[in-house]
């Protein structure tokens, strides 16, 4: 069995001593000079902290995660380079999974999650503007308006020769503005104004992690090769400047200096943003995963920090079983899960397999379900199916 790594003295993640403390080191933590960031932070806004259902998925979901020495010296250069983590490997090694084991042993609140489509563009991660709300309730607010009715149609009085005013109106058409004899108070009302565009803006998963905040958020961008060629070249900027500008509120900069939206956790949260920009004051720790469906540019290659995450050998498998389920599957009264091992590294040889689909053969085997000799084949091929190759 493979025995685990003593934590290092300069590991935040995975290290020795309370999270508490670890976080502490990270926050208070000099960056490098070129990853120094200015945002001032909205006291009155307090980002999802420790309590309450996202935050206990998050815990959930990281708690058990099992990563080698190399995965902890990757990541912990990362958070002290505070550059994005760009993770590969093929499905089913626990790329994902990382993310939230960060968050987990660091205290860092729940996981930010963008998931990447291939018509996933920047704008969709940074904020959300539904300005066809706006523009109908608008439009709602002036049939609203008390007296309100449609203007009734008139005959132009045609005005005795000469009278007519060139470039005028003709003698008897309403003036703008004025309100024509005999029509009664309130005819025709101020326009209505247009609602505020605060109810309409709503920061997304990287708009909420690039806020300025007392700790960093975790933002998993998950399977970012599945992306458009043009989305990791727009991420560069974002990456580098640890900010950036929603135009719909530099626009009303003069009118309104500052508004208050909602977050990717909370579209009520109402985190104030002054001249429509959001600059962070600490990077997020954006973890990238990839399956290798594509390459990226060195552009943005050189901006990340790379981690290769291989398929577990049977040492780690063993940790995690234990971890996930509770079970010691190394002792001699475990014949039976090392039998399970065996086959789904055996298995694995021919085509993609998932760490997952172990766990669930051996869930399955607690729970005293397939445990008929003659069903060995068929249970395998059931629980183990390759993820790639002609069988998949």
């Amino acid at each position: 069995m493979e025995a685990q790594a003593v934590a290092k003295d300069w590991w935040l993640y995975q290290g020795a001593g309370p999270a508490e403390e670890r976080r502490a080191r990270l926050e208070a933590g000099t960056p490098p000079p070129w990853r120094d960031f200015t945002g001032v932070p909205d006291r009155s806004y307090g980002p999802p902290g420790c309590t309450g259902e996202a935050w206990e998925r998050t815990r959930r979901r990281g708690v058990d995660y099992v990563p080698d020495e190399a995965e902890k010296d990757v990541v912990n250069t990362a958070l002290l380079l505070r550059r994005p983590l760009l993770i590969t490997g093929k499905p089913g090694v626990g790329k994902s999974t990382l993310a939230y084991s960060i968050a987990a042993d660091l205290a860092l609140g729940p996981v930010l999650h963008w998931p990447i489509t291939s018509r996933t563009v920047l704008r969709d991660g940074l904020y959300l503007y539904d300005a066809i709300g706006r523009l109908q309730e608008a439009g709602l607010e002036q049939v609203r308006l008390p007296g309100l009715r449609p203007p009734a149609a008139r005959v132009p009085v045609v005005p005795a020769p000469g009278a007519a005013v060139p470039g005028g109106p003709l003698p008897g058409t309403p003036v703008p503005g004025t309100r024509p004899p005999g029509e009664p108070d309130g005819a025709y009302p101020p326009p209505a104004a247009v609602p505020s565009i605060a109810r309409y803006l709503r920061l997304g998963p990287l708009g909420t992690a690039l806020l300025p905040q007392g700790r960093p958020r975790v933002l998993l961008i998950d399977e970012i090769d599945k992306s458009d060629i043009d989305l990791p070249g727009d991420l560069l900027t974002v990456f580098e400047d640890g900010g950036f500008v929603i135009p719909e509120l530099a626009r009303l900069a003069k009118e309104e200096p500052t508004v208050a939206i909602g977050t990717d956790d909370d579209p009520d949260a109402g985190v104030a943003v002054t001249q429509g920009r959001v600059q962070c004051s600490y990077f997020p720790v954006v973890i990238l995963t990839s399956n290798g469906e594509r390459d990226f540019p060195p552009a943005f290659l050189r901006r990340c920090v790379r981690l290769h995450l291989d398929a577990p050998g049977p040492g780690k498998l063993a940790r995690i079983v234990r971890g996930r389920l509770g079970v010691d599957i190394t002792g001699e009264d475990a014949a039976e899960y090392q039998d399970l091992v065996r086959s789904f590294l055996e298995r694995a040889e021919d085509g993609d397999l998932a760490t997952d689909q172990l766990l669930n053969a051996i869930q399955l085997r607690l729970a005293g379900a397939w445990s008929a000799p003659a069903d060995r084949d068929r249970f395998l091929a059931t629980v183990m199916q390759h993820l790639t190759g002609p069988t998949a």
